[in-house]
């Protein structure tokens, strides 16, 4: 790939490269020799121009990986037309619906031989998500009533961890059957609390991601 003149461009290419390395061989066992190898004739000296170390390359692919999501959920967030509870359902079914997932179900990563990544995202989760989206949209549904809980926080913190972690495929590897049973138990334990985010397209939109995943992963082994 002869240098390109659009910085930006470059950049883009090599996040892209970099991320499908880091998901196919772990972040530990991808040097920067193997990033240049997949951009065919950018140069060593061309890659440190735009980033001093793998360390920073990491940082701007989480940071690339995320800016569509932050994007969609600050759009939501700052919805004058709905309440907290259609906030968060909107969030919900946007983030399935996100093209996104299917490059990550298609990818089929392993995030716990990815700790590096799996770290960053758990770090994105409390450090950003959390205090910045998801907290301002439940205590804008405790306001409004369409809410009830004593918890803001802590329901905030269950929602994300649960939905990001416990049914992520690519964290808890598990048939496509048993993931489905967790993503309907999860909607019991919302309903309990008054919080009725699922329907059934969303059960089926869960399902194709996780056939998705799981043919993925039976490709590779």
């Amino acid at each position: 790939m002869a240098r390109n003149k659009y910085p930006e461009e470059t950049i883009n290419q090599i996040l892209t490269v970099a991320l499908n390395l880091f998901i196919q061989k772990g972040y530990e066992q991808t040097s920067v020799q193997d990033i240049i190898n997949e951009l065919g004739g950018l140069t060593k000296g061309a890659i440190y121009h735009h980033f001093k170390s793998k360390e920073e390359i990491l940082q701007a692919v989480i940071g690339h990986m995320f800016k569509g999501v932050d994007e969609m959920l600050s759009g939501v967030r700052d919805d004058n037309g709905l309440n907290g509870l259609e906030k968060l359902r909107k969030i919900s079914r946007v983030s399935l619906d996100n093209p996104a997932q299917n490059e990550m179900a298609s990818a089929a990563p392993n995030l716990l031989r990815n700790p590096k990544i799996l770290a960053a995202q758990i770090e994105n989760i409390f450090e950003k998500a959390i205090p910045v989206y998801i907290l301002p949209i439940i205590e804008q549904g405790v306001r409004d009533g369409s809410i009830r809980t004593d918890y803001p926080r802590e329901l905030s913190e269950v929602l994300l961890i649960l939905t990001n972690l416990w049914l992520n495929p690519a964290v808890i590897q598990a048939s496509p059957e048993a993931m489905l049973r967790k993503v309907r138990f999860f909607h019991e334990i919302l309903k309990g609390l008054g919080l009725e985010l699922f329907d059934e397209q969303m059960f089926q939109r869960y399902e194709e991601l996780f056939r998705l995943s799981a043919r993925e992963v039976s490709i590779d082994n």
